[in-house]
């Protein structure tokens, strides 16, 4: 049974879950069907102690994120308003702390070791070398930032319109039709795009400047990230499932049960093992997708509120942010 405020949207191909838009409908209501959008569920008291090593951060995380380029763990903590960068996968050691002047909504990556930071009206370029911040200036209120390929940026904002810009901020195009771009994925030459409101995943034309096919995300998804086969892994987290899809042509190719209110997803290339916290449940579950089914392989007991979730490449550890302080939770998952 759903959660209350999901509504089913009539597919022209119903196995395939695609909304109405590109299809025909006598109804222009239908046309942007909207929910209210999902989000972590209040997690319970911690009943059992976390696995690994928990780091006390002293404020709640929002995002971990960890860049294999630089070996640098970026820590967005508190008012959204300061990110702590952790060196050389070292997380005992003082991080840096950088203060920003707006708060961030999301934090991606981009090759050569910068972090994109999105902020309403810009997009902040933070070097994780030598912490030096310059900013991209964005029209809008920036929910998430993919860089391209071709090294320019795709920008999504909180209006449902996505920016492709220059490095320098020069906009060539602008894409509509979306309620809200809550995340951008780039796998190859391939954009899509997570509308929460919609919960929905959506293909993006860059050339046609304009949206493509458009799938249903369960019932209220959240949360996405991609693997090295080119698929994009999204959480419902209204629907406690895990969704995959491809992208050569946008195809939903998995849906499974992933737990109670499943929220942070992480892809382990090195293990082929997706992750995904259980804000339910306060536990974190591994899942081989290499059947038609998720087959869980592993499971684990986390921090309280375990809102954010990165895999360290390297080492294989699971970073899980705590998002009502509790701290950065490490956990060993390859054996030595």
């Amino acid at each position: 049974m759903g959660r209350p405020g999901a509504r089913v949207v009539a597919s022209c191909v119903g196995a395939a879950f695609l909304l109405v838009t590109g299809c025909s409908s006598s109804n222009d209501e239908d046309q942007a069907v909207t929910i209210a959008p999902a989000s972590a569920a209040q997690s319970p008291a911690q009943a059992t102690t976390p696995a690994g090593v928990v780091h006390p951060i002293g404020q709640p995380i929002e995002s971990v994120t960890i860049d294999p380029d630089t070996r640098t763990t970026v820590v967005l903590v508190g008012d959204r308003r300061e990110v702590l960068l952790f060196a050389g996968g070292d997380l005992g050691a003082a991080p840096r702390s950088i203060r920003l002047n707006e708060p961030v909504t999301q934090v991606s990556l981009a090759p050569g070791g910068t972090a994109l930071l999105a902020m309403n009206g810009q997009v902040g370029r933070l070097d994780l070398r030598s912490a030096e911040l310059d900013s991209v200036p964005a029209d809008g209120d920036v929910r998430s930032v993919a860089q391209l390929p071709d090294g320019r940026l795709a920008v999504g904002l909180g209006n449902g319109e996505i920016h492709i810009a220059g490095s320098e901020g020069a906009e060539s195009q602008v894409i509509d039709g979306l309620t809200s771009v809550d995340a951008l994925a780039v796998v190859g030459e391939s954009l899509t795009a997570l509308d929460r409101g919609q919960t929905s995943v959506t293909e993006v034309d860059i050339p046609k400047s304009s949206l493509g096919a458009a799938l249903r995300a369960g019932e209220g998804a959240t949360q996405l990230t991609t693997d090295h086969f080119g698929r994009i892994l999204v959480t419902d987290t209204a629907g406690d499932e895990l969704l995959a899809y491809t992208t050569d042509t946008l195809m939903l190719r998995q849906r499974f049960p992933a737990g109670d209110a499943p929220y942070g997803v992480a892809y382990d290339d090195e293990a082929n093992r997706a992750w995904v916290t259980s804000t339910g449940t306060n536990e974190v579950v591994a899942y081989d997708l290499a059947s038609g089914v998720g087959v869980e392989t592993a499971r684990y007991p986390t921090v309280r509120q375990p809102n954010s979730i990165a895999v360290d490449t390297v080492s294989g550890d699971l970073l899980i942010g705590s998002g009502t302080g509790d701290g950065l939770q490490q956990i060993p998952t390859r054996s030595s």
